[in-house]
């Protein structure tokens, strides 16, 4: 009788004890894992020696998939939800496909498909990185004699027919009056649950994506610093215990500080500050700025007019990078969308500071 038990990861534990034989698979479907149990099962009854999945011999790509995910199940590093998500398309799309019709052509083919489904050029860029990363993995870990060639020149050719390519940077930013108009309307409406009002201004605050506003505990509050641990902040870098300081400061127009004490006082105190489920969030936030009519704007375009505000404040790289977690200016300049008007602000602050420098230099002499 096989046994289930999904783990923190979301994957599932397969144990199948029959007949004095015991195995035991991570998966990260249950379906996947209810199929594989009831074919254990029935090799046992049938007398046959039941194998591991790392012990069956690999035909087609869904096996090489299977390998590489349950490798990196076995060293504590599952998939993640987007790359699952990635690994169940691949495995719709060429899983049936035989390792020894993994040629070149058939890559190019895959990707002129997507592309024809409506993947963009980053987009069919990451799917074309996981297949690599699948066929690479299946033969330094596995010997398993796959044409790692063929996948490089694939994507070689799909980038020369513009298919394969860098994610837009967007530039998106939200004036004011559309600001104000998402927190008038969400704090006005009684149906819903979500402060959708506060957590903007939150968001804008501290340039906090809503998973992490989401995840917030009163442990990871310092009251006398009025500090912030985030914990296991996105880096892609650096996937897991990249745990980072956060000050809460008034520089974007709106106090962190003030706001995560009113969120306090509005709800019974628990172990989250804000206890709500990320994805109903950014639902309740898509659905406000379709009832008001406000086009093509993102929860994390508030991340991105956050950073620019900072700047805007007069605060340096290092300084706002201090707020927004980026490790360098490469990958902050994505997130700075300065208008031209604020750059005579920014001006204006640092003569201003550095008037007041001086002026104190003078009394003190």
């Amino acid at each position: 009788m096989a046994t289930f038990a999904q783990l923190s990861s979301g994957n599932w534990r397969v144990q199948v004890r029959r007949k004095g034989r015991y195995l035991n698979e991570t998966f990260r479907r249950r379906k996947d894992g209810e199929e594989w149990a009831l074919d254990i099962e029935r090799r046992i009854d049938r007398g046959e020696t039941p194998t591991s999945r790392a012990d069956i011999d690999p035909t087609t790509f869904e096996h090489l998939i299977e390998l590489h995910l349950a490798d990196m199940n076995e060293v504590g590093k599952p998939a993640r939800r987007t790359k699952a998500f990635s690994m169940d398309r691949l495995k719709a799309k060429l899983g049936k496909v035989k390792i020894r019709d993994l040629s070149r052509e058939r890559f190019i083919q895959f990707g002129k498909d997507r592309a024809k489904e409506g993947a963009g050029p980053a987009t069919l860029s990451q799917d074309i990185g996981y297949l690599k990363t699948i066929i690479v993995h299946a033969a330094a870990v596995h010997g398993i004699s796959v044409s790692i060639e063929s996948i490089g020149l694939a994507r070689i050719a799909l980038k020369r027919l513009g298919l394969i390519g860098k994610s837009k940077e967007r530039d998106r930013r939200p004036t004011q009056d559309e600001i104000d108009r998402i927190i008038e309307y969400a704090d006005a409406n009684p149906r819903q649950t979500i402060p959708v009002g506060r957590i903007v201004k939150f968001a804008i605050a501290t340039a906090m994506r809503e998973e992490e506003i989401c995840r917030i505990e009163e442990q990871d509050i310092n009251e006398v610093t009025r500090i912030i641990v985030i914990r296991d902040r996105k880096d892609p870098r650096n996937k897991d215990g990249n745990d980072q300081k956060v000050p809460l400061i008034d520089a974007t127009g709106y106090d962190a500080w003030a706001i995560l004490q009113e969120q306090r006082q509005s709800i019974r105190r628990g172990k989250r500050i804000f206890p709500y489920n990320s994805r109903s969030l950014g639902a309740a936030f898509r659905r406000t700025c379709k009832n008001l009519g406000i086009q093509d704007l993102h929860f994390h375009d508030l991340r991105h007019e956050a950073t620019s505000r900072l700047f805007e404040a007069g605060l340096s790289i290092e300084q706002v990078a201090l707020v927004t977690g980026h490790k360098d200016w490469k990958m902050l300049k994505r997130y700075a969308n300065l208008r031209p008007e604020g750059l005579r602000k920014i001006a204006e602050k640092r003569k201003e500071a550095a008037a007041a420098g001086a002026d104190g230099k003078a009394r003190a002499a």
